[in-house]
């Protein structure tokens, strides 16, 4: 019995081996606010799972939703004006 694995290893390793385009780069630099501040949201989620939320804790996640929403605001308010990059997916 012969196995294709080794086969197809050869055809798709060339798409998953190569380095993001400029494109993909100048997205990323681009959501980069954006993606900033989802972590820092899901930082703050993640140290209240195993306990009651403080006040501060509270106060913390409020901030960071606030942040999100306003980099998401901004990419938006960029993507219909300005440079959009085209990535494919």
């Amino acid at each position: 019995m012969r196995y294709i694995v080794p086969v197809q290893a050869v055809v798709t390793a060339v798409d998953f081996d190569r380095e993001p385009t400029a494109a993909e780069l100048d997205a990323i630099d681009v959501e980069m606010p954006l993606i900033s501040a989802q972590v820092e949201l899901l930082d703050a989620r993640i140290m209240i799972l195993d306990r009651t939320p403080s006040e501060l804790d509270k106060r913390r996640i409020r901030r960071a939703r606030r942040r999100v929403l306003a980099a998401r605001r901004e990419l938006t308010n960029l993507s219909g004006t300005a440079f959009v990059p085209e990535v494919g997916a």
